[in-house]
């Protein structure tokens, strides 16, 4: 299908446009990994290899751990309650524990315990070829002068910090500890350390703050004691000047006015009884004889007997004065008899009468006697409870000071106790034993990290040389970014070629080769007919030809952005091409201000293109063949002393003689100059029909080659299209597979013949 050149105003988009094309697919990061494979092989080979080195060299490390909880469980062992009270554990608590084993004390205490500054671990060089290293550089740079013990200590407790671990195991009390050294016993021992410093840190804190307790509390019983004994002594002063006496937990008064109210009580009970018998007296007065009951009740043995006689001789009495009537002697003797024993009766009962009357007056007059007492000791009762008011509050002050002395020295005892029997809410669980694999490096993952960061480190790398290479490598570039078809791309030649003039063939069974250590550059078509170069020409020479069915193409100018990008050999190796096909070519160098070609291929001729148009030659005169391919040459001549070249290439003389050369060669070729150092190519484009434009690959800068097309219109209209030039095969295949030596060296191989 033909190819015809995109518009040229494609060409003249701004760069942005070009990079804000659609989001890279996975598709195109897959391109990028093939086409900077051997960058990311060579990042990752050395991550890999630099991580290998490191295994070798470095000293292994042992990692040994033991585990500490903080019990919530307090032992309460020969003590009462702390003297600093107790303190709930919860989790900020078991955080400051685990601060507290972090800190400069405990590492210290480790330290001086284990003589620390003594091993070469804690104060020498670091392990491996790395610490040796750097042990070297800094004895080299540093002063001979020995370090003090103060900076042993620190440069010791520097790199004891960096090995040690603490962290705590979830939300739960326990606190792991780990250390890590070159020796698996050592970080056992270094570890169990570390927590029998923590707990005997602990230890001497609260022996400590106990001891100081203990010291306040002694003064604070002393300042106690005085005040509770002068609080007591305020209380027996006042009882004394106010004679308030307390026996049996009472004062006296209140005891006296009880014990004076209870004999008024009983006396007042003992005046009632004496008055009832005494009037019980009056009435068994007024009988002339008591009856048995009153005679039983007075209990007197007297009248119990008269009142028997008086009784009897009654009976006797009326018997006799029935027998012998009232006048006879007998019953008057009875009644006198009786007479006289009712007397006696009435005698006895009057002095038990006087007796219960004196009792009466007694009772009386103690009864009057306990009024008056209980009178004076009610007086004296008020004036005391005036007192006591005074007495309550200095007893609530002895009292209070007598309590808090109590207090405090029972307290002061609690703490002697402590002093004695002093306990820690941590205590270990699993103690570091020596570990049986190295911790420190872990060869797996060191390898893996090494790998994975080779990975990441490559494929930024990769970005980082896609997004700054700024050159042409493939035809959708050419393409996308110029809008013109890239109609080939010529391998680099040179030394990494110089094996293509080996051919081999098979002579009788031997093998037969011709050596050409050099092959000239400027015949290569015609030296290697069948070479991947020669048919990137053919390529070329296709691509003339079917432009030509547009519009007439038998001038070509070739020509490139900068020197050095290889437009010279294109265009001799494309003449010789098309020569050596059998058509009539000529090759005209009009490179006047560095005519190279002309150098190379005519080095002695003295006049060219310049005397032709100056007509100082004929055409005839200048023109050169060469034997073995037809092609004929027109070098550029003497062009030193011109100054003003495309004057020369602007000139009717010039455009007359390719007028000529087109009537009388099928194909012209021109070799021009390149386009950024001069302005001659521009100048070119009314006599010239088809302009092919030579990109050194990988190596001319994109923006180079679009502001100089962009400031040439006139070549944009007649360009046929880019030739890459100078290409790595071996590259190119991670760019465009489809361009890889693979498929050449596959479909000639039969004929014997490898590139």
């Amino acid at each position: 299908m033909l190819q015809v050149n995109k518009p040229s105003s494609e060409i003249n988009r701004g760069y942005s446009e070009a990079e804000n094309s659609p989001a890279q697919t996975l598709t195109s990061y897959v391109e990028i990994i093939r086409r900077q494979f051997p960058t990311i092989v060579a990042i990752v080979s050395a991550c890999v290899i630099l991580a290998l080195l490191y295994l070798f060299t470095a000293a292994p490390q042992f990692t040994s751990t033991a585990s500490m909880v903080i019990d919530t469980r307090k032992v309460q062992l020969f003590q009462q309650q702390s003297v600093l009270g107790d303190i709930a554990v919860d989790s900020a608590t078991v955080e400051t524990q685990v601060e507290i084993l972090k800190s400069e004390n405990i590492s210290l205490a480790v330290i001086r315990d284990m003589h620390l500054i003594d091993d070469p671990e804690f104060t020498g060089p670091g392990g491996g070829l790395l610490g040796a290293a750097i042990g070297f550089v800094s004895g080299v740079i540093s002063d001979k002068r020995a370090q003090s013990e103060f900076e042993q200590v620190r440069k010791a407790l520097e790199r004891f910090e960096k090995n040690r671990t603490v962290k705590r195991l979830g939300a739960t009390y326990v606190m792991e500890i780990g250390f890590t050294s070159r020796d698996p016993g050592k970080a056992a021992q270094i570890a169990n350390a570390i927590a029998d410093a923590y707990i005997v840190d602990q230890l001497e804190a609260k022996y400590q703050a106990t001891r100081r307790a203990s010291v306040w509390l002694q003064d604070r019983i002393k300042e106690l004691r005085t005040q509770a004994s002068t609080a007591q002594k305020a209380v027996v002063d006042f009882k004394t000047a106010n004679n308030i006496v307390d026996t049996g937990g009472r004062l006296i008064n209140e005891q006296q006015l009880a014990e004076v109210n209870s004999q008024l009580v009983m006396g007042h009970a003992a005046t009632a009884e004496a008055k009832a018998r005494l009037d019980r007296m009056n009435d068994i007065l007024k009988q002339e004889i008591p009856d048995a009951n009153v005679a039983d009740a007075l209990k007197n043995d007297t009248i119990v007997k008269l009142r028997a006689q008086y009784v009897d001789m009654s009976s006797k009495e009326s018997i006799w004065a029935m027998k012998y009537g009232s006048d006879h002697l007998a019953a008057v003797n009875l009644r006198r008899q009786m007479a006289e024993i009712k007397k006696n009766i009435t005698d006895e009962l009057k002095r038990i009468q006087q007796s219960y009357k004196s009792d009466y007056d007694i009772a009386m007059t103690r009864e009057e006697s306990i009024k008056s007492s209980l009178a004076n000791a009610v007086s004296e009762s008020q004036l005391t409870n005036q007192a006591q008011i005074q007495l309550r509050e200095l007893e609530s002050n002895a009292q209070s000071y007598q309590a808090m002395y109590d207090n405090f020295l029972q307290r002061y005892m609690e703490s002697v106790q402590q002093q004695s029997f002093p306990i820690t809410e941590a205590r270990v669980i699993s103690a570091a034993t020596a570990p049986l694999v190295k911790s420190y490096p872990k060869t797996l993952i060191i390898l893996a990290a090494s790998l994975f960061g080779g990975l990441a480190l490559s494929f930024g790398a990769a970005m980082a040389r896609e997004l700054t290479d700024k050159v042409f490598r493939t035809t959708g570039q050419v393409e996308e970014v110029l809008g013109t078809n890239c109609i080939s791309i010529l391998p680099a030649l040179g030394n990494s070629v110089s094996a293509q003039g080996i051919r081999e063939k098979v002579l009788g069974g031997k093998l037969a080769r011709k050596n050409n250590p050099q092959p000239d550059l400027l015949r290569y078509v015609v030296d290697n007919p069948l070479s991947r170069f020669s048919e990137a020409i053919r390529s070329l020479k296709v691509a003339v030809d079917l432009n030509s069915i547009v519009r007439e193409n038998r001038v070509l100018a070739v020509t490139s952005t900068l020197p050095n990008e290889g437009k010279s050999t294109l265009s001799t190796n494309l003449a010789q091409l098309i020569a050596h096909g059998g058509a009539r070519v000529i090759l005209v160098d009009a490179d006047l201000r560095n005519p190279s070609l002309s150098r190379a291929l005519m080095p002695d001729a003295q006049r060219g293109l310049v005397d032709v148009v100056g007509h100082k030659a004929q055409l005839e005169d200048v023109v050169s063949v060469d034997a073995e391919t037809g092609l004929e040459i027109l070098p550029a001549g003497l062009t030193s002393k011109l100054l003003h070249t495309n004057e020369v290439l602007a000139s009717k003389s010039m455009r007359d003689l390719v007028a000529v050369l087109r009537s009388k060669y099928d194909y012209v070729v021109v070799d021009m100059p390149p386009m950024a150092p001069v302005v001659d190519v521009r100048v070119t484009s009314s006599f010239v029909d088809s302009f092919i434009f030579v990109v050194e690959w990988g190596k001319t800068n994109i923006d180079v080659v679009k502001h100089n097309l962009r400031g040439a219109p006139e070549i944009q209209d007649k360009l046929l299209g880019v030739v890459l030039n100078k290409a790595d095969t071996k590259a190119l295949a991670r760019y465009e597979s489809y361009h890889g030596r693979y498929y050449y060296q596959k479909y000639y191989a039969r004929y014997g013949y490898v590139e």
